[in-house]
């Protein structure tokens, strides 16, 4: 019988790279504050960060102890974007799409129930939804997650309704987050029949977004494209009449461009 990839798995390795994942959301941390997190002995810590040091992924901050991400991480980042056709297609048709409504537009992907931002574009506005690129927010409240959840296969929405369902009542962002795990299921059937998401405040206090599927040459949902910005000027109406049609055109250009069949008549460019 063939043995899991697990029982192949270096310890060392393992723990180098949840000392990396321990920067996602900070700046600069210390040898004590990622042993705690880590659960690893400082000793152990010190002799991670001295490696990671030598290869050029961390470097020591000048005015302190800590240690931070340094430029081996971005350039990693910049190879992983160059490989991947999804995000060199997707970036300039973001910034067609944020400069043509003068709103944010991202890039989202589904990972383990959570709505990862890959890429993005903001307009030059005073007012305007900040930047999520490298960020995870839960599924359930961004219309990202509704529409990589809602017109995903039957497979991904099945798991994701019994791990829903699992947890009863699901976790509010704001006092318009969907918390009942039925009310979220019959808008997710909603959302897949419509073929586009909204969220009014459901995510964040003031921000109001709609995301529209992406889809592959096999038909297969790969990801979301959104467009979001301050309520006051971006409320229901302004979305359904005026957003939506141009995300959902971005969407289908997309697709087109990931080999996806359109129908007659569509205006993909």
């Amino acid at each position: 019988m063939k043995r899991p990839k697990s029982d192949y798995a270096i310890q060392t390795v393992s723990n180098a790279l949840s000392l990396l994942h321990a920067f996602h959301c900070e700046e600069e941390l210390g040898v004590t504050e990622l042993s705690r997190r880590l659960g690893l002995h400082k000793n152990n810590v010190f002799r991670l960060l001295a490696t990671l040091e030598q290869s050029g992924y961390v470097e020591q901050a000048p005015t302190s102890d800590s240690y931070r991400l340094s430029f081996a991480c971005l350039e990693l980042g910049h190879s992983f974007v160059r490989s991947r056709s999804l995000l060199r297609e997707a970036q300039p048709l973001l910034e067609e799409l944020s400069s043509d409504v003068q709103e944010t537009a991202h890039l989202g992907v589904l990972s383990e129930y959570e709505v990862v931002h890959l890429a993005g574009s903001q307009p030059d506005e005073l007012l305007s939804a900040g930047l999520r690129v490298g960020r995870r927010v839960p599924a359930h409240c961004t219309a990202l997650g509704k529409v990589l959840v809602g017109c995903g296969c039957e497979a991904v929405r099945g798991s994701y309704e019994r791990q829903v369902s699992g947890q009863g009542t699901l976790g509010a962002r704001t006092p318009a987050t969907i918390v009942d795990s039925l009310k979220l299921h019959e808008h997710l059937r909603e959302v897949a029949s419509q073929g586009f998401a909204i969220d009014l405040e459901e995510c964040g206090v003031g921000v109001c977004c709609a995301a529209a599927p992406v889809y592959d040459g096999t038909g297969r949902l790969v990801a979301a494209v959104s467009v979001s910005g301050p309520a006051v000027r971006l409320g229901q109406e302004q979305l359904l009449r005026h957003v939506v049609p141009k995300l959902m055109a971005c969407a289908e250009r997309l697709s087109a461009r990931l080999g996806a069949a359109v129908a007659s008549g569509s205006s993909i460019a």
